[in-house]
């Protein structure tokens, strides 16, 4: 029976948030999905939010009652002294039991790893995939027997790629090896065609073939498979409805999905026989219910729409007029 990671255990249930430390890498890998705008760019994010400061990320962690934290990028041991700092105020303030896990594309030194063992509970590898053929020799299974030793549960985390069979060599020394179903993004859309891939279906950015070349490793029991449609429809719904269930207002409906919705009535009037937790005045407009503003359309002046959003200020996902 396949035991998930506790890393893994608590995103299924939405309860990592997502540190995102740097967006500079010394790779180029085709298949990077990360956006334009944070790739190679020397920046930091709390889940959508971009930050620049240990309290900043507090905050945002405690909007989704946070229980754990997975650091990426980039490649995160570029900037080890902010990684320590980010991760020494998640334990002080969350405590020991906060989980952290972290990504990284290079092989640490034994004495990068025991730096980040007081911070770092799971590590998972990312060993380029032009090396799987020889990742026996490769400076990675000298890392991820040092992280072994030193007590961090220690995992490989690759996409779905040819040669995923190359990897079952090091599996006896791992905890567990995930596989992400291979995805189509704007920034990696060229060198997939390059690459003559091609997406699944018209709706997913899931990779034609991806599971296949997953199928021999897969039989493993330390091996689990992360699907393209998890992410999206599980994942990060699931972390959604938590920063909704901490955020939303009284007025504000959250869906199925974990965005909000409300209405927007612009510019601001007076509002008579509406409960004042039913609505929120700005400078130049009014958010409210939306089941109100669409009941009162015909009385109120100006424009009104209904806007559904990601919680706590995040990405605006539709507008629709009334």
């Amino acid at each position: 029976m396949l035991v998930l990671s506790k890393g893994c255990i608590l995103c299924h249930s939405g309860a990592k948030m997502v540190l995102f430390v740097t967006g500079v890498c010394t790779r180029a890998c085709w298949y990077c999905p990360i956006s334009a705008e944070r790739r190679g760019n020397d920046m930091i994010y709390a889940n959508e939010h971009r930050i620049s400061s240990p309290d900043e990320m507090i905050r945002v962690a405690e909007t989704m009652s946070a229980e754990g934290t997975g650091v990426t990028g980039g490649e995160p041991l570029l900037v080890l002294d902010r990684v320590m700092t980010y991760c020494t105020a998640l334990k002080d303030h969350f405590g020991t039991e906060h989980h952290i896990h972290l990504y990284t594309g290079i092989a640490p030194s034994r004495e990068e790893l025991r730096c980040l063992r007081p911070v770092i509970d799971e590590i998972r590898f990312h060993p380029p995939q032009e090396i799987w053929s020889r990742i026996e020799e490769s400076d990675f299974v000298r890392a991820i027997c040092d992280a072994r030793d030193l007590g961090f549960s220690v995992g490989i985390e690759v996409p779905s790629l040819p040669g995923l069979s190359d990897l079952i060599a090091v599996l006896p020394l791992l905890d567990f090896l995930n596989i992400n179903e291979l995805e189509w993004s704007e920034t990696n859309a060229d060198a997939m065609r390059r690459e003559g891939m091609d997406l699944a279906d018209s709706y997913h950015n899931a990779v034609r073939g991806a599971g296949a070349w997953a199928k021999e490793i897969r039989r493993h029991k330390k091996v689990h498979w992360c699907s393209s449609t998890f992410k999206d429809s599980v994942q990060l719904r699931e972390r959604l409805k938590r920063i909704a269930r901490n955020t939303a207002r009284p007025f504000d409906e959250i869906t199925d999905d974990g965005t909000i919705v409300y209405g927007v009535l612009k510019p601001p009037v007076p509002l008579s026989g509406i409960d004042d937790d039913l609505y929120a005045v700005y400078d130049d407009h009014i958010e409210m219910a939306w089941w109100i503003l669409a009941e009162e359309r015909q009385n109120l002046p100006g424009t009104k729409c209904v806007v559904e959003r990601y919680p706590d200020r995040g990405m605006i996902v539709e507008v629709t007029p009334l």
